[in-house]
């Protein structure tokens, strides 16, 4: 008759020390990657931001003047009908479309602007001026 071994495995204690050190592990390095894309959303709104102000620049190189407030954003993209209109403005616009903030919210713009000659800007993650942290307001000023 042939002897049986006695079968190994893991102890409750030593399962119970391994559940332990990936609890520690994940505390550690969890609250590291969760704060990325908030700062990724951030340095995606400054990157629009300078590309709508050298698109901006160009408008200005051609037409003189910056669009008017009323006129907006929207003027990089389709050649405004009210003053003051655009004479050279450029065939097939500045840019090809408007981008959304990374919270998809419409980007804000102001002729003359609070903070600068003008101002473009996003919100925040709440979407309402002011605020600290993600909510803070992105705009032309931090660049």
């Amino acid at each position: 008759m042939p002897r049986l071994q006695p079968q190994r495995g893991f102890t409750l204690l030593e399962i119970m020390v391994v559940v332990v050190i990936l609890g520690i592990l994940a505390a550690l390095v969890v609250p590291k990657i969760i704060g990325r894309p908030d700062e990724a959303r951030a340095i995606a709104a400054k990157q629009d931001i300078a590309s709508l102000m050298q698109a901006l620049k160009l408008y200005r190189l051609d037409n003189l003047r910056y669009p008017s407030t009323e006129q907006g954003l929207q003027a990089l993209v389709v050649r405004p009908a009210s003053a003051p209109l655009a004479p050279n403005w450029k065939a097939g616009g500045y840019v090809e479309r408007l981008p959304s903030d990374p919270w998809g919210n419409p980007y804000q713009y102001l002729n003359p602007g609070v903070r600068g000659e003008l101002d473009v800007f996003s919100l925040g993650a709440d979407g309402a001026p002011g605020g600290e942290g993600n909510d803070a307001d992105i705009g032309s000023w931090n660049l």
